[in-house]
């Protein structure tokens, strides 16, 4: 399931992603011997010096990606010193129509790259003294309020770092709908649809598209203006930023220069409907690579973009630095951007994700440089691997300096205790309160005591990996640290108790990783639910039998007691049917297209999937009643007694993991 820019950790390695990316390197390299590129070998430890040599590279790496990743279209802008140096075009915006991407005519999605523009809003405000970074948000609401859960109340601070602490939600159409008619007004968008407040604010990361459309209402109660309207006046004007929008879709002289968002199917590209996002400032902007490049120059200009200026110097610089870290030995967030270390370079960025179009944005402000691409269609192992690979190949072209090979050396007294770090680690930009927590268990980082005095690490879907100490709390590869160690770096925190209670991914500041308790943990709830299920297998044995000696016997009816007990016995079985009838359903809807229309909306076949274990839980209570009159009464034999509490205790511990995972009644 796509989250609007879902920063994530590295995606799986696989054959694929291999073999992709050799195709690259192969491309790449026949750029680098290019003549423009080989005729005086120079260095580039500074960055692009050469525009025909970064068109030679951009032109190798960019169409390898489109062959290799089944990429139908890319637009790439570089800008450095205050130019553009580099804008073009690659593969195709229409398919079917033949129609070329022109850097600066066709439209993609920029996704979440949208919230780059709130937070510019957001400090453009700060710097009038319309608003305040440190006060209680709801100084600038008036329709709504945001309830006190805690002591400390939510900052804009807060919600430029994503540490308000709301729980992150994805389906019901909260995101996505299916048209523009659907698109509720963004008051009542954030009114009804309020996240719970499940941590206090300034605690950990979680990044939070609520909590983005929170910031973009209230520029528009500041300022008196719709946002669309402020950005247009206070962003895009003075940026000459003409063919870029929020409308969706594009107004008409913008439309017919969008680029179509494809998914490769079958062997074939397959054009999907425009994305229609509900939180509309926080997504939906549409924009060239020419207009992103002239919002990046302002940016690394410190706000200013030839003789305009859209923020004081001062300002722009603050939004450049660091606001919040959950440790200072990793990655942090700044006003708005993310930090990122990569070739040894800091540079500050955003990813930017919808369904079908995928884009990042890079500035390294040191070196007055800025790179943006975005395709409009998925690829690789994550929507976002053709984004990575790019800035990686870049960077590695551009800025390379390999940090020294060899083996992280540990420091005495690490590998002891290590058993403190064990345990299941989810990510806490999650739902809580609603049915998606159970997407958790399929999140959940594993953590446990490796051999050699190493800590073994397995992320979802990839084999684990060793790590030593090298420091109380950071652990580095085991098997060596390269160029792309710091990625594969990692810090534990502590809670206010002094347990090891968090995990941090390095380069990933968006998203802490909080310890669950035992029984949330996979391998223990899939435990239950098997265990569950098969006692629900062998209590189906009663009902058929019954059914089977009734059409063979034709005796009459037996004296009440043994009614009784047929009853009971009818009961538990039917529960246990209908219990596997209904994870039988949930696995159906999952596998199958409507777990796509459950991003949208509920469709009525989840909901009467639902309903189900509010009958089995009616059902349940009774079975219970009848367990306890088993024993007064003395049905069955002491083995048919065990086996028929054993049953229902599997009931009861089923209505009981139902509820911990939100399973239990239609919690939406």
């Amino acid at each position: 399931m796509t989250r609007l820019c879902n920063y994530c950790d590295p995606g799986k390695i696989s054959l694929a992603r291999w073999i992709s990316l050799l195709i690259i390197l192969l491309f790449a390299g026949m750029a680098y011997a290019s003549p423009a590129a080989s005729s005086s070998e120079p260095s580039y430890s500074s960055g692009p010096t050469d525009e025909k040599e970064l068109a030679a590279f951009m032109d190798g790496v960019v169409s390898a990606q489109i062959i290799a990743y089944n990429i139908p279209g890319a637009t790439v802008a570089v800008v450095k010193g205050g130019r553009i140096i580099f804008c073009k075009g690659y593969g195709y915006a229409d398919i079917d129509k033949r129609q070329r991407v022109v850097a600066n005519q066709t439209l993609f999605r920029v996704g979440s790259v949208s919230k780059l523009f709130i937070w510019t809003s957001v400090m453009q405000l700060v710097e009038q003294g319309k608003l305040d970074l440190d006060a209680d948000i709801n100084i600038y609401l008036k329709a709504f309020q945001i309830p006190a859960t805690f002591a400390d109340p939510i900052t804009l601070k807060s919600l430029i770092s994503h540490t308000s602490g709301f729980e992150d939600l994805a389906t019901g159409g909260r995101i996505f709908v299916h048209n523009a008619s659907d698109i509720i007004a963004q008051e009542e968008y954030l009114k009804n649809t309020m996240p719970a407040r499940v941590r206090p604010p300034g605690v950990v990361t979680a990044y939070s598209n609520y909590g983005s459309a929170l910031a973009a209402y209230i520029v528009e109660q500041a300022s008196g203006e719709s946002f669309e309207e402020y950005v247009q006046e206070n962003i895009l004007l003075p940026l000459d930023m003409k063919n870029t929008t929020y409308k969706q879709p594009p107004q008409p002289n913008l439309a017919s220069h969008m680029a179509k968002g494809y998914l490769y199917k079958d062997n074939a590209f397959s054009e999907e409907p425009f994305e229609f996002l509900q939180p509309w400032p926080t997504g939906s902007m549409s924009s060239t690579s020419e207009d992103m490049a002239r919002f990046m120059i302002a940016h690394l200009q410190n706000g200013s973009y030839g003789d305009r200026r859209i923020m004081e110097e001062a300002t722009a610089q603050r939004m450049h630095i660091r606001l919040f870290s959950n440790d200072p030995k990793v990655s942090g967030m700044a006003y708005g951007f993310y930090e990122k270390e990569l070739c040894n370079q800091s540079m500050i960025l955003h990813g930017g994700d919808t369904i079908l179009f995928h884009t990042q944005f890079v500035l390294l402000p040191e070196n007055n440089l800025g790179l943006f691409v975005s395709y409009n269609s998925p690829s690789g192992d994550s929507e976002e691997q053709a984004g990575r690979d790019l800035l990686q190949a870049f960077m590695d072209h551009y800025y390379s300096n390999p940090a020294s090979a060899g083996k992280p050396k540990s420091f005495f007294g690490s590998g002891e205790n290590l058993s403190r770090f064990a345990g299941s680690y989810r990510p806490d930009r999650s739902a809580f309160t609603t049915f998606e927590k159970a997407g958790t268990l399929f999140s959940q980082v594993k953590v446990s005591n490796g051999p050699n005095e190493t800590l073994a690490i397995a992320r979802p879907g990839q084999a684990a990996k060793q790590l030593i100490e090298v420091e109380p709390l950071v652990f580095w590869p085991a098997d060596g640290i390269g160029a792309q160690a710091s990625s594969e770096r990692l810090v534990f925190g502590k809670d206010d108790q002094g347990e090891i209670n968090y995990l941090f991914f390095e380069n990933n500041p968006t998203t802490a990783y909080e310890k669950v308790v035992w029984y949330e943990e996979a391998g223990y709830s899939f435990g239950i639910l098997a265990v569950c299920i098969l006692l629900f297998l062998t209590a189906l044995i009663w009902p058929f039998r019954s059914i089977f000696n009734r059409c063979l016997s034709k005796q009459e009816m037996p004296i009440k007691p043994e009614r009784m007990a047929r009853a009971a016995r009818w009961l538990a079985g039917g529960a246990s049917m209908l219990n596997l009838l209904f994870l039988i359903g949930l696995m159906s809807i999952a596998s199958i297209s409507q777990i796509d229309e459950i991003i949208y909306s509920t469709p009525t076949s989840f909901l009467a999937v639902l309903t189900i274990p509010l009958i089995t839980a009616i059902l349940t209570l009774t079975c219970t009643a009848f367990c306890a009159s088993a024993w007064r009464r003395g049905y069955w034999s002491l083995t048919g007694r065990i086996h028929y509490t054993s049953v229902v205790l599997a009931l009861l511990t089923f209505i009981w993991w139902l509820n911990n995972w939100n399973l239990l009644g239609h919690k939406l």
